[in-house]
């Protein structure tokens, strides 16, 4: 019962959504219904400003990455359980009728809660990819394999597990980008702005 609640707690952590809380009370903007219709940071950005974006990609991170260390402190058994929690109540959050973000940040969070050089290994990835080719997307994807490789050779088979099932979910999560990019109509990111 008490991992039980332990984990619905978790879940409840990764619903919490940060984007639309942010986008609606600063500017009143729904981004479910502007921009590509999600509460992820980078739509956030584009609505709403880089301030809010950022904003909404740390606090994003931070409700992965805080529990996730905390828990470590304790105990790394109920680790993999935990994160796909929060994972999976940041795509499927209860107060959004399920339907949330992506993931990416949390998946950040996640790894930042592995060690700091896997999160390190995916952002200096995903900034590389993403001054190289201007999409969010295609940074994100191609960070999450880099990641996922990296954990292949360093880690243990429940983390690297972990992450290969993150990278499932991600990767169906971002069908309609992947599409886009592949027909050339997806929106790519200023970098400068």
């Amino acid at each position: 019962m008490m991992i039980f609640s332990l984990t619905m707690l978790a879940y409840l952590l990764g619903s919490i959504p940060f984007g639309f809380l942010l986008s609606y009370f600063f500017n009143k903007t729904d981004p479910r219904i502007n921009g590509s219709n999600n509460i992820g940071a980078t739509n956030i950005a584009r609505l709403n400003g880089w301030k809010l974006g950022l904003t909404t990609l740390i606090l994003d991170v931070l409700k992965a990455f805080i529990p996730l260390k905390i828990l470590l402190y304790y105990s790394s058994n109920l680790f993999t359980l935990f994160s796909l929690a929060i994972f999976f109540g940041h795509i499927f959050p209860i107060w959004l009728k399920f339907k949330g973000g992506k993931g990416i940040a949390v998946f950040i969070g996640i790894l930042l809660a592995i060690s700091y050089l896997h999160g390190l290994i995916f952002l200096t990835t995903w900034l590389l990819i993403a001054l190289g080719f201007k999409y969010s997307s295609l940074s994100a994807l191609i960070a999450s394999i880099v990641v996922l490789i990296f954990s292949f050779i360093n880690d243990n088979i429940l983390i690297t597990n972990l992450i290969l099932a993150l990278n499932i979910i991600i990767f169906l999560k971002h069908k309609d980008n992947i599409i886009r990019l592949i027909n050339k109509k997806e929106t790519r990111i200023n970098i400068k702005k």
